[in-house]
């Protein structure tokens, strides 16, 4: 716990020399709010850093942001951001794999990435995902598209895929055909910045970069 708190405390330090006072502010009580979850165990430090420098650009941006926010028994979404009539749901992916995937990293980070996507997207206006600068996320294109533009057969090969390991419950075709990824914040925690991508500009990217 010590740890973890002097780690934020450090980290809100950084960003207070970048933003104003009342994004400051703003920053420390979302601290607060994840020093108090890491008392009860339910967050760590890599995801929490992430999640601080993510909230501090939303803010920036003049959106409300809270962390940790339940959408509905049972789910809770990383970043909930506000601003007008809109609102943003980010989802942070440090691209770590459970020791029970050591044979499958490659399918299930990507099955992850489809799963957060269409679970999370249609909560809010828009949905983003967060990741850092040297983890490459594999995602399908099938949500970078418009619904009237996806096929069917690449629908199915979507739903295959993430049906492997999320079958309580199982996503749908039509939460599928639904579901959009409209941002993307790449989060350098080493500088404490973060910054939004295009999703078709990072799939552009990350193409040149994958094997």
């Amino acid at each position: 716990m010590g740890k973890f708190k002097k780690d934020l405390e450090c980290l809100l330090e950084k960003l207070s020399s970048s933003f104003d006072r009342e994004v400051t502010e703003n920053i420390k009580k979302l601290k607060d709010v994840l020093i108090d979850l890491n008392r009860r165990r339910l967050v760590k430090i890599n995801h929490s850093a992430m999640e601080l420098i993510c909230a501090a650009e939303l803010l920036r941006k003049g959106y409300g942001v809270e962390v940790e926010y339940p959408l509905e028994r049972n789910l809770l979404c990383d970043l909930y951001g506000w601003k007008g009539d809109g609102s943003l749901i980010v989802e942070v992916e440090t691209g770590f794999v459970p020791p029970d995937h050591a044979l499958d990293p490659v399918t299930y980070r990507k099955a992850r990435i489809i799963s957060k996507i269409v679970r999370y997207s249609n909560y809010a206006t828009k949905f983003g995902l967060a990741s850092p600068p040297y983890y490459i996320m594999d995602i399908p294109e099938v949500f970078i598209k418009p619904p009237r533009y996806r096929d069917k057969r690449e629908v199915e090969e979507v739903k295959a895929l993430c049906d492997l390991y999320y079958r309580n419950p199982p996503v749908s075709m039509e939460e599928i055909l639904n579901s959009r990824l409209h941002a993307i914040f790449i989060v350098n925690v080493d500088d404490v910045t973060a910054k939004e991508v295009d999703p078709v500009t990072y799939l552009e990217k990350a193409s040149k970069l994958t094997f």
